[in-house]
């Protein structure tokens, strides 16, 4: 045999070994065959989501007419996110406390950008995160802005939604969600979003400081409208519009720090009165800040989002604190330094609740809500989070 021949022959019988080795090793590591995965492959939800799942409304300011909810589960940092749905065009989420239905509001245009306008109300099951259907929106004024909770409330038992309309007129729509169709809209002019009133109606702010308020009869139209006088110190102190609630009662929070209690369970606001969380009234410190800036937990706890900096016009800054104010005792009880700084917040239902603290970043910081402990970090989460509704809030 030639010196080429051999080794030729040698670099066979190697690259032969070689191919057994790698063989006999794949074999070790995979010694069956993977079983063959259905396409389409879908995983469900419980139809009711444990008090650990919020939703974070991701506005995705780069793609506005990609924007969605994420559906996460905050106890663990790891396979967190449960899915998603999506929210057309500054749009909003509303999900039901007790059913098995969450409702979009959005917008769209055949040409993606362009064309005749549609607004919808879109259902989607919460098992499947699947459309389930829509309510179509006459005349192209749902309110289009950065998200507020407030701009879609639930009232008459889950039975009937409140969608803010602005042209910049603004007005309510009312659906009838059972019947799935449009009942009627009432003009509110000079006040924006809604408040769930009584057992059917809502209360709304307005611009020169009063709350509208509106009962409805049982065909969904105005029975009565009342006002009563200017509580909202909108020139020196406004208040966020974005209330922590405990049950029926809207805990507002002003640029400032105080706290104003509003019932909301009968026909008209009942006015609680308030206290400072901020002594005096300096220019230069902490105030809140941030875009929502509170929430409550199951003892009636106020949790609000606080800024060291803050001055006029940082109400949209965010915060590094998270206050816990005890509304009975009118005093901040703790203060819970956050790990990041933070663009808004969300507490979980339940006696061991979640204070979740939405990240520039997109990512979400959990602590435990009564000990103010830091638990873990659920890494991009989303792009952009604005808004977050906990699970049977």
């Amino acid at each position: 045999m030639s010196r080429r021949a051999g080794i030729l022959a040698a670099t066979l019988l190697l690259a032969v070994s070689s191919a057994a080795t790698i063989s006999a090793h794949a074999q070790q590591a995979f010694p069956q065959p993977l079983p063959e995965e259905p396409i389409p492959s879908v995983a469900t939800l419980p139809e009711r989501y444990p008090d650990s799942y919020v939703y974070v409304h991701d506005f995705h300011f780069k793609a506005l007419l990609d924007g969605r909810a994420a559906i996460v589960d905050v106890s663990s940092p790891s396979s967190s996110v449960k899915g998603h749905v999506s929210i057309a065009q500054f749009g909003t989420i509303l999900p039901t406390t007790t059913g098995s239905e969450i409702y979009t509001g959005e917008t769209f245009y055949p040409r993606l950008t362009r064309g005749e306008r549609t607004d919808v109300i879109t259902i989607w099951d919460k098992a499947t995160l699947a459309p389930k259907g829509e309510i179509v929106l006459p005349g192209g004024k749902r309110g289009q802005f950065v998200t507020l909770r407030n701009a879609m409330q639930f009232t008459n038992g889950e039975k009937w939604m409140l969608v803010f309309n602005f042209t910049p007129g603004s007005s309510v729509t009312v659906v009838d969600l059972e019947a799935r169709k449009i009942l009627g809209d009432i003009d509110m002019p000079g006040c924006s979003l809604m408040y769930p009133t009584g057992a059917r109606g809502f209360s709304s702010l307005c611009a020169d400081g009063t709350m509208m308020t509106v009962l409805l009869d049982e065909a969904g139209k105005a029975k009565s409208t009342s006002a009563g006088k200017a509580v909202n110190d909108i020139d020196n102190d406004p208040w966020f519009m974005t209330p922590a609630m405990v049950g029926r009662t809207a805990w507002f929070v002003s640029f400032k720090g105080k706290l104003r209690g509003f019932d909301f369970s009968g026909d008209k606001p009942r006015d609680l009165g308030g206290f400072a969380m901020v002594p005096g009234d300096a220019e230069k410190g902490y105030r809140p800040g941030g875009w929502q800036i509170a929430s409550s937990d199951a003892a009636g706890r106020i949790y609000v989002l606080m800024d060291p900096n803050g001055a006029p016009g940082s109400h949209k800054n965010g915060g590094t604190e998270v206050w816990v104010a005890d509304t009975a005792k009118k005093t901040v009880a703790r203060k819970i330094a956050m790990k990041n700084h933070t663009l808004s917040i969300e507490v979980t239902a339940g006696a061991k609740p979640y204070l979740v603290a939405a990240l520039p970043s997109g990512s979400l910081d959990v602590y435990d809500a009564n000990s103010g402990d830091f638990l873990h970090t659920v890494v991009d989460a989303t792009n952009d989070p604005m808004t977050m509704t906990a699970s049977g809030k």
